[in-house]
């Protein structure tokens, strides 16, 4: 460009950034290379609800670009939200340290630096590295959330919807995996069968994929990102003691390697926070902002479903008060759906080293307003720290695309020490409340005892049958004894009737004493001996003879 078109070009930029209200300085506007500090590049306050996006390769400047407008935001008093993935931005709890880098950048861009520590509240995932634990009930995670983690197709995510709605339903709480697991489990169980039956749109082939990924989710210790106590998203919305916003920092470096878990577990944030906060419409400045890092591993292979999720919750959390800023390498990371969402724009170098690095670039530059820059040219070349901005302006037109040579945030632009989110932690109020753990009668344990219930019914019944048996067998043989005994009896009875009948048959044949003195052989003796003598005296009385002397 010539000095002319130059000079033009400034005064638009110039013009379109005069703001009259409260803003957040990026740095000085750039013709031909050269800063100038008196065409200062701003975005309003107001605007920041309008969501953005922060793109760039590898090493341009997003973090510090982020950790810039997280510093003025807590100055003006607007609480803000970061997930510090790699673990720089822990930095903004102390304060920089000067070097001529700085110093140069300083008097380039026009504008003063002073280093500065901000009020940071240091959160981790599950308790997983340095922070207050974060964690969510699965129940209030849901099912669409979910199953972007599990990495399940759309045909099972509407599956694992039918499971929250039978643990509803049946009032099974969800508080953990081993919630969920355990009533996956059930309905694919013999026990389970009716019911996994009664959900129709859920196969067992389908219910086994589920409990294999949860099961593997399980095991990369993703556990203790899900239970109790549940944390609530109004913290966000603090403000320090001494008026500054406060930075609520995600600190993520722990679980690196679940990108997936990480990026949907904002995602569950910023879901939860839509759902509470109240329609504000469009305020002078938002309750918060949140700075959504690392945004392509959310796009990533997301279901139908899973977008528009994204999608309606970006458009209607604005009436809230709350302001989203994307974060990635690339605008072609972000759907297209939500890209017509984000009305400010900050775009550090891009990379065209490939066919497909080519042709996002040329979609990046048709997505920006007119303007005197070859933006093909510039954002191949963009030094570090520097970016193409557009935004919008108090009256919500955007603004003259700006070449923008970004000022040094004031706070530490490398992890703060240890010592320093130690203590941090440690004063943290909230510790108290979600430092640890809390168990309930969730699914698992409900299921469980009903699982037992079930055994201890089955083999009570089970008992109480072998006991009849055992009382019908001995009934039977008290019966068979008894039928014994009679017959005995009566055998008896009859043996005695018969002998004495018999007996009496032998009395009655048997003489009588008499007849028994007179028939005996002694006694007919005795009378014959006793014939002879009277016959005797008979026959001497009739014949006169007389006894021998």
């Amino acid at each position: 460009m010539s000095e002319s078109s130059d000079d033009t070009l400034i005064d638009e930029i110039r013009a379109g950034y005069a703001f009259d209200g409260p803003a957040l300085t990026f740095g000085a506007a750039v013709a031909d290379g050269t800063a100038h500090p008196d065409a200062v590049v701003r975005i309003p306050l107001s605007a920041m609800n309008r969501h953005g996006l922060v793109a760039g390769a590898t090493g341009t400047g997003k973090t510090k670009t982020l950790q810039l407008m997280a510093e003025q935001l807590l100055a003006q008093g607007v609480p803000v939200f970061l997930a510090d993935v790699k673990g720089d931005l822990s930095g903004m709890a102390s304060p920089g340290t000067p070097n001529d880098r700085i110093t140069a950048r300083s008097q380039d861009v026009g504008l003063e630096w002073s280093p500065t520590a901000y009020p940071v509240e240091f959160y981790s995932l599950g308790g997983q590295g340095k922070g207050v634990p974060v964690r969510a009930a699965v129940s209030t995670f849901g099912p669409t959330l979910l199953a972007k983690v599990l990495g399940l197709n759309a045909t099972q995510e509407s599956s694992l919807g039918l499971v929250f709605h039978y643990a509803d339903k049946h009032g099974y709480y969800l508080d953990t995996i081993a919630d969920l697991r355990a009533v996956v489990q059930h309905l694919t169980s013999s026990e389970g069968k009716a019911d996994l039956k009664e959900l129709g749109g859920l196969s067992s082939a389908t219910a086994g994929v589920i409990l294999r990924e949860l099961i593997a989710f399980s095991d990369q210790g993703a556990d203790a990102f899900f239970g109790l106590p549940e944390f609530d998203t109004s913290h966000l919305l603090k403000t320090a003691e001494d008026g500054r916003g406060l930075c609520s920092m995600l600190e993520l470096p722990a679980v690196q390697d679940r990108p997936q878990l990480f990026s949907t577990f904002l995602m569950w944030l910023l879901a939860d926070l839509f759902h509470d906060l109240p329609e504000v419409g469009d305020a002078d400045r938002p309750k918060l902002v949140f700075f959504f890092d690392e945004a392509h591993l959310l796009f990533a292979d997301a279901s139908k479903d899973f977008l528009a999720a994204i999608s309606q919750t970006v458009r209607l959390i604005r009436s809230k008060g709350v302001g989203v800023f994307f974060v990635t390498q690339s605008p072609k990371d972000v759907p297209a759906d939500v890209l017509g969402q984000l009305g400010n724009r900050v775009q550090h170098a891009l990379r065209a080293f490939t066919p497909d690095d080519a042709a996002a670039l040329k979609a990046a530059v048709k997505t920006y307003p007119h303007t005197a820059y070859d933006l093909e040219e510039l954002l191949t070349t963009l030094g570090t720290g520097e970016a193409v901005v557009t935004v919008l302006s108090e009256k919500g037109a955007p603004t003259p695309v700006a070449w923008t040579r970004m000022r040094a945030p004031e706070s530490l632009m490398a992890p703060s020490p240890d010592a320093v989110v130690d203590a941090a932690v440690a004063a943290s109020p909230l510790l108290g409340e979600y430092g640890q753990p809390v168990e309930r009668d969730s699914a698992l344990e409900m299921l469980g005892r009903a699982a037992d219930e079930r055994v201890a019914a089955e083999e009570a019944a089970s008992a109480a049958e072998e006991k009849a048996k055992a009382d019908a067998a001995a009934a039977k043989e008290a019966e068979k004894a008894r039928a014994a005994a009679d017959k005995a009896a009566a055998k008896e009875r009859a043996a005695a009737e018969k002998a004495a009948a018999s007996a009496a048959r032998r009395k009655a044949a048997e003489p009588g004493m008499v007849e028994q003195v007179v028939k005996s052989s002694a006694f007919r003796s005795a009378l014959r001996s006793a014939g002879t003598v009277i016959g005797r005296e008979i026959t001497r009385s009739l014949f006169g003879t007389s006894r021998r002397r």
